[in-house]
């Protein structure tokens, strides 16, 4: 721990100097992110290192789960962090990000008994769709390993549905001013794999092929269209 105490120091020393044009522009100007990532809490999932992000850049809301709980009238610190992200600082690109070996999914894959923290069973309740589609819409013969990795991706597909569910993002989405994003991160690969929207599979992200969007920019209103004027 005094290890990990210490690179404050090394902040202070070396990197902030190093940046400080940038600090001091954050500092006057405010921020203004590039997009909100909903990922876990796992210490071995560092957004801004994934994604290779300068201060500034992202807007990160880190949880048990990379959990998005459906709108409700009670406040919570997931749908405070959507609404502000887009209300006040104007994201257009919201990711949630699952990942490998993820204990909150394998909680889920398991059936664990979570009897002595009733905080953590509450909380996943919010992934049991995606418990119900593993457990009756695939194979009873996957491996352990195998069966993580479905509740994991599948949980990110529940996420995003519930992201759908808040006013704010909904409005955004219809505006075409929001795009969602799922990703996963495969820990021992070092691969990401983002959620293809039309094909509702998740491919890797390469470099010379277009990147997979689970739902793009685009106008989404359902009475958007011509009418013909009723004859009288």
């Amino acid at each position: 721990m005094n290890e990990l105490l210490g690179r404050v120091f090394s902040f202070e020393k070396h990197v902030f100097p190093n940046e400080s044009a940038l600090y001091n522009r954050l500092a006057s100007d405010g921020q203004s992110p590039k997009a909100l990532m909903i990922s876990c809490a796992d210490s071995r999932i560092v957004p801004e290192h994934i994604m290779q992000a300068q201060p500034g850049d992202l807007f990160v809301c880190r949880n048990a789960g990379n959990i998005v709980p459906p709108h409700a009238t009670q406040n919570g610190g997931v749908t405070s962090t959507v609404e502000y992200a887009v209300m006040v600082l104007g994201v257009r690109d919201i990711i949630v990000c699952g990942h490998s070996d993820c204990g909150a999914m394998k909680a889920m894959s398991t059936n664990a008994d979570l009897t002595k923290m009733p905080n953590v069973a509450a909380w996943l309740r919010h992934a049991h769709a995606a418990q119900q589609v593993c457990s009756e819409s695939y194979p009873d013969t996957l491996t352990d390993e195998e069966k993580l990795r479905n509740m994991a991706l599948e949980n990110v597909v529940v996420q995003l549905a519930h992201l759908r569910t808040h006013p704010s993002v909904a409005s955004g989405i219809a505006r075409g001013d929001i795009a969602l994003h799922g990703w996963y991160v495969d820990i021992h690969a070092g691969q990401v794999l983002g959620l293809d929207g039309e094909t509702g599979r998740f491919l890797p992200m390469r470099e010379d092929q277009p990147m997979p969007i689970a739902l793009p920019h685009a106008r989404r209103l359902a009475g958007d269209s011509e009418f013909a004027l009723a004859a009288e």
